[in-house]
């Protein structure tokens, strides 16, 4: 079972760290604020309040004994970059950061952090685009350019097989999978047939992804 310590428990810390908790995992969770620890203490398996900047308070708590570190430090970037630092220096095999902007999560790779992640910026993604296609379940962007969505079957979809949607042909999107109920085809062929109500999984350029709307 991996170990995973936590460092910064504003709201997206705190729910990484309720969420791994509920589903099995042994989490520590790291914060200067005494009131926001002994809030946590009842939900993970450890709650400790200390400095996220204090080399020798890591040592104390055995960081390099965790197989994940989340640096989810809100507001103070210095912090963030430092943790990040510290955790990987001390020997955490995996360290993802969270980063506020383009620039911070620039730096936070060339610090050591195995994978940044931008909630703000992702939460954003899917709303707008839950705005526009209320089909779009969720949205996966990897780049200003490519992105993976997962979206309901278009009414127009339906009974109808890959290879007469066209998506690969009109638009250059790739279906790599589709939900039919609790059953989900892997890389489906060109004969698969969509399904009224089934979730279709796309990769493609972002622009051609958004044409779906209007296909």
């Amino acid at each position: 079972m991996k170990q995973i310590i936590v460092i910064g428990c504003g709201r997206f810390g705190t729910s990484v760290a309720k969420t791994l908790t509920k589903l099995g995992y042994d989490v520590l969770v790291v914060d200067n604020d005494a009131e926001t620890v002994k809030e946590l203490s009842e939900y993970v398996t450890h709650a400790v309040q200390m400095d996220a900047t204090d080399e020798a308070s890591y040592k104390s708590i055995g960081i390099k004994n965790f197989d994940v570190a989340v640096i989810a430090i809100g507001s103070n970037v210095q912090a963030s970059i430092m943790a990040t630092v510290i955790a990987k220096e001390m020997g955490v095999p995996t360290v993802v950061a969270k980063a506020q902007n383009e620039i911070h999560g620039k730096v936070l790779g060339k610090v050591g952090a195995d994978k940044v992640i931008y909630p703000e910026r992702d939460m954003g993604v899917r709303i707008a685009y839950n705005l526009v296609t209320p089909n779009i379940l969720d949205v996966i962007e990897f780049s200003s350019d490519y992105s993976i969505i997962e979206i309901v079957a278009l009414d127009e979809w339906g009974g109808k097989t890959l290879r007469e949607l066209k998506l690969s042909h009109t638009y250059g999107l790739t279906v790599i999978a589709i939900k039919t109920g609790d059953n989900i085809n892997i890389s489906p062929y060109a004969d698969d047939v969509i399904k009224e109500n089934d979730v279709v999984v796309i990769l493609g350029d972002s622009d051609n992804l958004r044409r779906i709307k209007e296909s």
